[in-house]
């Protein structure tokens, strides 16, 4: 085969081409570099800008607004944390995250933005302040309208909403004649303090739980509440260091405790902070009750625990549950009664109150959302006032309850009846509950009044005997 023998002018040719070929692959990698960096920094640039211009915002923006404001489609993926969905979308160097509680039919809504590797400020530590009717479908009646400027909507159209949401004492309302005819949520905040049945004319008898110890064990509590911080008699935390303020222990304290929504509202407040999250065997639980147990051993008379409240059930589900049994009937020997969620200690409902109606009739409450629709008791929990995680003054108007409610309701009954009676076993109070309860065409309701009265006759007789 022949060999091609380039002359010299040939040579410096081609080197030529050679050299300006590469230098044009170098131009088109550099531009297309240029442009994927201009991209990238477009929609940090966007982000910043719309969220410093209130258009992207915390519980007010949807997946769909905020895809739209960057014209793109970004990387989904799903997922669960406790009883809300998370959605995450990732575009370029922006990563969004959305939720929603499960239970409902709201949208995905905004809860963080990492704009190249930074949290950006979307208004989480602000109040939310609706711009317009359509934010309204935005919201749910887990979370409601706690925290949110309403000010400039007009409700008027809109009471059967406004009838299922929770809200509490920093919601901002818009005036009277934007409101709902008779809708006054300072009212319903104020009336919901009362827990009903007839407690508080127990309370007027004296009958107020005063030298009866209850101990809750659940997540960390906002402690300073002006609810129920003069009740604190012991605070503790195990295996929840660094975990912040939850949710869940205000509610149940003002339940129990509480100045002016509690049952027993001298009480004294021995409370566990735990992680129920991690807690998913009973052994933990066990332990926690068994220190209770011999801490009750060097308490003097007037500060003895006589009721352990825990507002978590599936215990007999759970591992352990020989543990469980065990430390439960150990309490019941020293006299003290463990309340738990667990229809093995007892089969119970929730109740919603009627607004507007007499909280002292029973007549005035229907089942609630969560409530068991057998033949159970029934406690009342929904359309109600409890102290709030958010600030020491702050409460909230609870329009659904749960089981977890219901829990605090019973052991401050409980605090009532070895008040009257110290010497009352713990099953007897159970016995004494269902004994007592009203039936109605809702089903039995608990009867404080009527179970107190259960409870001084009962220790007449012992008494007589």
């Amino acid at each position: 085969m022949r060999r091609y023998i380039f002359s010299r002018a040939e040579r410096i040719l081609l080197k030529a081409v050679l050299v300006l070929v590469s230098l044009l692959g170098l131009f088109t990698i550099s531009v297309f570099a240029n442009t994927e960096t201009d991209a990238r920094h477009d929609v940090a640039d966007i982000i910043r800008r719309a969220a410093a211009e209130g258009r992207i915002a915390y519980k007010l923006t949807t997946p769909k607004e905020l895809k739209t404001l960057l014209s793109t489609e970004g990387k989904e993926k799903i997922s669960n944390d406790g009883g809300m969905e998370i959605l995450d979308i990732t575009f370029s160097d922006v990563r969004a995250r959305f939720g929603r509680m499960k239970d409902f039919s709201a949208p995905f809504t905004l809860l963080w933005m990492i704009v190249q590797g930074k949290g950006i400020d979307i208004g989480q530590e602000r109040q939310i302040t609706l711009r317009n009717e359509d934010d309204l479908k935005k919201f749910d009646p887990f979370w409601g309208f706690a925290n949110v400027s309403l000010v400039n909507l007009d409700l008027r159209e809109h009471r059967k909403l406004l009838e299922t949401m929770p809200f509490d004492s920093r919601t901002v309302w818009p005036e009277s004649d934007k409101m709902p005819e008779g809708f006054d949520p300072a009212a319903l905040l104020e009336d919901g303090k009362n827990p009903g049945l007839g407690i508080r004319n127990l309370h007027k008898q004296g009958i107020n739980g005063r030298g009866i110890g209850i101990a809750i064990i659940d997540q960390p509590l906002l402690k300073d509440h002006i609810e129920y911080a003069d009740r604190i008699e012991r605070y503790e935390a195990i295996d929840v260091l660094g975990v912040p303020v939850q949710m869940h222990g205000p509610p149940v304290s003002s339940i129990a405790v509480g100045k002016t929504c509690g049952i027993a509202p001298k009480a004294l407040l021995y409370y566990y902070a735990v992680p129920p999250w991690k807690w998913l065997d009973n052994k933990p639980w066990s332990e926690t009750v068994e220190k209770i147990i011999e801490l009750n051993e060097n308490l003097e008379e007037s500060k003895k625990i006589r009721v352990i409240s825990v507002s978590v059930g599936a215990f007999s589900q759970r591992q352990n549950y020989d543990l469980w049994e065990k430390v439960v009937d150990r309490a019941a020997k020293e006299g003290v009664l463990v309340v738990t969620c667990d229809p093995d200690f007892l089969e119970f409902g929730i109740l919603n109150h009627i607004e507007n109606e007499s909280h002292d009739d029973p007549a005035n409450y229907r089942r609630g959302r969560y409530s068991s629709c057998g033949d159970v008791l029934l406690v009342p929990a929904g359309n109600r006032t409890i102290a709030s995680h958010y600030g020491r003054e702050v409460y909230t108007y609870d329009r659904t309850g749960g089981m977890s409610w219901a829990v605090p309701y019973l052991a401050g009954l409980a605090a009532l009846a070895y008040q009257i009676d110290p010497k009352i076993e713990p099953k007897t109070i159970v016995d004494l509950w269902l004994k007592t309860a009203v039936h109605t065409d809702t089903g039995p309701i608990v009867n404080p009044v009527g179970f107190i009265d259960a409870v001084k006759s009962s220790k007449k007789k012992r008494d007589d005997r």
